[in-house]
Formats: structure tokens, C-alpha cells, sequence
């Protein structure tokens, strides 16, 4: 017997997504299913798999679960954040402009903006080694990191999910494709970690590359932007309000320091709808 799933094909900034509306019956696919699907030879392709549920806490909207392309389930995503506002918005769930999502970083709360694009609060960034977690860390701004035997200086942090964030002279120059996996895979980030490659164009401008955790390098990644600019702004080196310019596109950051939630605002788009046979 051969079953489908219904899905929706979104995009942030070239960071793509298959979403699955599980409001009315449960998600049900295992990690090689989700593997499958999120191929993209063999199956829809993306770089997440995002899941829109019904909330477990009274004071959340929606819950809301991100698998990567490998199969793992992961904490945040915020370009994922964005088409979800988009996506609740489309297939009519909710009315809201300001929506509480739960996810399994804490709850978030993105907003549509009157020009389509979708303000998220990222909640406030979290430096204690044991956070991110990030093993014989101080929490300080930049601390170093052996990598094969290479010295590289990190801002490690959680925006949510953690994140290894350098400041690179060139971004295109940047070792993302060989480096970025043995920085995902470091025995110091037990929960591994998306690496990020930062160029300061100047205080209000950045140029972004990041190599994300179970997915390798996607064209944006929201929550490693605001990753950067917080480790910007830790440095000395970034204002509060950042342009980050990725290769998928421009996000704008807002961080006004510690003790601040993190603002992220950009587009969100869907691609197109489709159904997935499923084996049974």
C-alpha cells in the first residue's frame, strides 16, 4: 500500500525547506525517511524538514520541530522561523500577525511585517560554555580552537543552537567547504556545531558564509547570522542594527547587547506544493 505526504516547498533566502502540516495527524517519518526526502536526487530535496504541530504548553500558538537533511532533529532555525509564519499565515491556522512558537530552544515569536517579510525574535544569546556546549570553554568573546592541527580563534555561543562563528579577512576565500565540517564534528562541541564565517565590511555591514550542522553549506543560515552579529558586537566590531549579506540574500540583525533578545528580519516565500509517496 503506498501513502503521500502532503508538503509544502518554502525557501528563506535560498535556505530551503519541506513543510508538513501535522496539526491534524501526527508526524510520522523516521530519520532514513526524512533522509530520503530531503535528497536531492531521490527525493524532494532541502536543507530541513520543518513540522508544524499543535502546541504542548498553554502559552504557544504552535509547536514547531526541525529535522536536517541528515535525519537529526535540531533545536532553531530561523530562516526555517520565517516560512513558518508565512506557511500558518497561507494555509489559513491562524490570523495572527505575532505568533508563539514552541520549539525545542524555548518559544519564539516571529512577526509578518507590512511588507511580507517576517521580524523574528530570536530570544537572547547564551555564552556559558555548558549552553552551547562548547567543552573547556570560558564564554568569552574569541577563545581558540584546534582544528587539524591549525589554530583558528571562535566566538562559540547559542542563539538557540550552537554556533563557532570566525572573522574572516575574505568570506570567498574562506575554508568553509574543508574546514567547516572538522569544526561541526569537533570533539569540543559535543552537540556539534554550525560553523560561521564572518568578513566585517564595515560597523553596519557584514558578508556571511556558514557551514550548518547535518546539512553542510546552505546559501543563508538566519540564526548563524545573528550568531555573527553578536559575536560582531562582542568583538568591538559591529553597531547594534547590521545588514548581513549572504549568498541567498540580505538579512537585517538587531542585537543591543547583553541581556537583549536578537531581531532577524527577512523574506520568506513559498515555492510550490506537492504530495511524496510514502511505502507502507
Amino acid at each position: 500500500m503506498t501513502q503521500s505526504l502532503t508538503f509544502t516547498k518554502m525557501q528563506g533566502l535560498g535556505n530551503d525547506f519541506v513543510v508538513v502540516d501535522a496539526t491534524a495527524a501526527p508526524f510520522a517519518l523516521d530519520a532514513a525517511q526524512i533522509r530520503l526526502l530531503a535528497d536531492r536526487r531521490f527525493g524532494v530535496g532541502c536543507d530541513q524538514v520543518l513540522v508544524v504541530e499543535r502546541p504542548g504548553r498553554a502559552d504557544a500558538d504552535f509547536r514547531y520541530r526541525i529535522f536536517n537533511a541528515d535525519g537529526a532533529e535540531v533545536e532553531q532555525c530561523g530562516n526555517g522561523a520565517r516560512c513558518f509564519v508565512v506557511f500558518v499565515r497561507a494555509k489559513g491556522l491562524t490570523d495572527k500577525r505575532a505568533i508563539r512558537v514552541e520549539t525545542r530552544a524555548g518559544v519564539i515569536v516571529p512577526t509578518l511585517e507590512d511588507d511580507g517579510t517576517v521580524t523574528v525574535d530570536m530570544g537572547t544569546p547564551r555564552f556559558a560554555p555548558g549552553d552551547v556546549p562548547f567543552v573547556g570553554g570560558t564564554g568569552a568573546a574569541a577563545e581558540p580552537l584546534d582544528v587539524g592541527g591549525r589554530t583558528v580563534t571562535v566566538s562559540a555561543l547559542s542563539m538557540g543552537n550552537p554556533h563557532a562563528v570566525q572573522v574572516v579577512d575574505d568570506v570567498d576565500a574562506a575554508p568553509v567547504a574543508s574546514e567547516g565540517p572538522r569544526i561541526e564534528h569537533h570533539p569540543r562541541f559535543p552537540a556539534r556545531v554550525n560553523a560561521g564565517y564572518m568578513q566585517v565590511v564595515d560597523r553596519a555591514t557584514i558578508r556571511l558564509r556558514v557551514h550548518e550542522r547535518g546539512a553542510g553549506e546552505t546559501p543563508a543560515c538566519g540564526s548563524g547570522a545573528c550568531a555573527a552579529v553578536v559575536a560582531g558586537r562582542r568583538l568591538g566590531l559591529l553597531d547594534a542594527d547590521v545588514l548581513v549579506h549572504t549568498r541567498g540574500g540580505v538579512l537585517r540583525v538587531r542585537w543591543d547587547g547583553e541581556g537583549a533578545a536578537v531581531l532577524m528580519r527577512g523574506p520568506a516565500a513559498i515555492v510550490f506544493e506537492g504530495t511524496w509517496p510514502l511505502s507502507a
